[in-house]
């Protein structure tokens, strides 16, 4: 038996098999935020990106509300180059308080 199937290892935001990641790599992201936060949403993703990612372009996030409008997602294109920086991004985008969830 493998008693370690289903542990998590790390953090819970830590990718599990950073083997199968190639980096450096183009990753699409949705960043879904809480009912009525969109400002809010848009802010706060500005400043975790800006502050991970230098060179990221802020203007190219693009904000899609839901089908009845009760949410928004914010829509980026990142460039990662470590599972490190992977772990840290998804370390702070639970940390915020308008993220409901990152897909």
């Amino acid at each position: 038996m493998m008693a370690n199937v289903g542990k998590i290892k790390g953090k819970k935001t830590d990718i599990q098999n950073p083997e199968l990641w190639d980096f450096p790599m183009d990753y699409p992201m949705s960043i879904i935020g809480h009912e009525g936060e969109h400002e809010s949403l848009l802010n706060e993703i500005k400043l975790i990106l800006g502050s991970q990612f230098p060179e990221f372009d802020l203007a190219s996030i693009q904000v899609v509300p839901s089908r009845t409008g009760r949410f928004h997602s914010a829509r980026v294109n990142l460039r990662l180059t470590s599972a490190e920086q992977v772990n840290a991004l998804y370390a702070a985008l639970a940390e915020a308080k308008t993220v409901r969830m990152v897909l």
